[in-house]
């Protein structure tokens, strides 16, 4: 059910216009600089991303740091370690980051998760925020739900607006709320005398207070650890797959050429070793000699356990390349898109899991090969 449930949410978080039949631009680099308009669609990877010519639909980006200073037509899609918007969007803005920055109005909603967010412009739309510190400083002419350590709120609100702060909630001079003001805090709000506010509503100290935001709360949590596993996930495969392309080629190799039962005896390879290492550490930690034996094979064993995982993201994504791309050369971005499509195989429930092991034990049972014939390498005499 939980499951199910993350996969709603992630489709839910697509623009509605990305499965529209319309003109789609997918842009990737380490640096990434858009300075072309695109009448349709927009989709920009890479560990900096700069957008700065007009997208006629919806943009969707990921990256280390995205900055759009274009206008964007319809709605934005914004992940990464900080996200700021400088041009105006027509639609609403979705946005997941450590710090997100507002500065150009958004004409639909506002739906952000993030360790700071600073909107400075109009949100034309209602306003869903969890954040650590979040600064609301133009208003919104929709209703407004906040959930926050320190929240800062000026401009004009034109409906209800609902806080839930574990510090303090700060109420700028000069601010109007045309609805109902309700919020819950350790401590009273000091509200200016020139602020207009409809009613206000002081729920006391509990950080939530009904069992729907509880769940809420418990859901975007939720979603914050999954799409932080992915992203951290995606880079290391990226990483991996860029700085050593050849050794990714190597495995891509090995699943892409080699027959069904080489690629059971391999994935079998690996589901021993992933397998009965434990069992072996267990053993050889009964004895005192042992135990430092047990501590160096813990290590290896754990670094195998996560090159694992990681390259079955990168062959899965150098097959599909091949697949499709009809290249064999592996770039960090196959890397990347394969842990993403990884990544959300494994929501499937029960199939999903299943093959995703059967990657991750025939990475682990490739990379032994490979390390076996590195170690020992066949000496050829003329």
């Amino acid at each position: 059910m939980l499951r199910t449930t993350l996969i709603a949410f992630i489709v839910l978080l697509i623009p509605a216009s990305a499965f529209a039949a319309s003109t789609a631009t997918l842009s990737t680099g380490r640096t990434l600089l858009i300075a072309t308009s695109t009448p349709g669609n927009a989709y920009a990877l890479g560990g900096s991303v700069v957008v700065s010519g007009t997208t006629g639909a919806d943009l969707t980006a990921l990256g280390g740091s995205v900055v759009v200073t274009a206008p964007v037509k319809a709605a934005a899609l914004l992940a990464g370690g900080s996200v700021e918007t400088q041009g105006t969007v027509g639609g609403s803005v979705r946005a997941i980051a450590g710090t997100v920055t507002i500065g150009a109005p958004v004409g639909g909603d506002l739906a952000a998760i993030a360790w700071n967010l600073t909107a400075n412009a109009l949100v034309k739309g209602s306003a869903l925020v969890l954040a650590g510190s979040a600064n609301l400083a133009d208003g919104a002419q929709g209703p407004v739900l906040v959930y926050g350590n320190t929240v800062r709120l000026a401009g004009d609100f034109a409906g209800d607006v609902r806080v839930v702060s574990t510090g303090r909630v700060i109420v700028a001079p000069g601010t109007k709320i045309a609805g109902t003001f309700s919020y819950d805090a350790p401590t009273e709000a000091a509200i200016p005398a020139d602020a207009q506010i409809h009613a206000v509503a002081y729920g006391g100290s509990s950080a939530v207070s009904s069992p729907g935001e509880a769940r809420a709360l418990a859901l975007i949590g939720v979603g914050v650890f999954l799409f932080a596993r992915i992203l951290g996930a995606l880079i290391l495969a990226g990483l991996l797959a860029g700085l050593f392309p050849a050794f990714a080629e190597a495995v891509a190799a090995r699943a892409y050429e080699s027959r069904l039962r080489g690629f059971f005896l391999t994935a079998l390879l690996g589901f021993a070793a992933l397998v009965a290492t434990p069992v072996l550490l267990i053993i050889l930690s009964l004895t005192f000699i042992g135990l430092g034996i047990a501590l160096l094979i813990g290590i290896a064993y754990a670094l195998l356990a996560l090159l694992s995982c990681v390259y079955a993201g990168i062959v899965l994504g150098s097959v599909l390349a091949r697949r499709f791309a009809q290249r064999r050369v592996v770039y960090w971005r196959d890397g990347a898109l394969g842990m993403l499509a990884l990544s959300i195989l494994f929501l499937i429930p029960i199939l999903g899991p299943l093959v995703v092991a059967c990657l991750v034990f025939f990475a682990a049972g490739a990379l032994l090969t490979l390390f076996f014939h590195f170690a020992f390498p066949h000496e050829h005499h003329g």
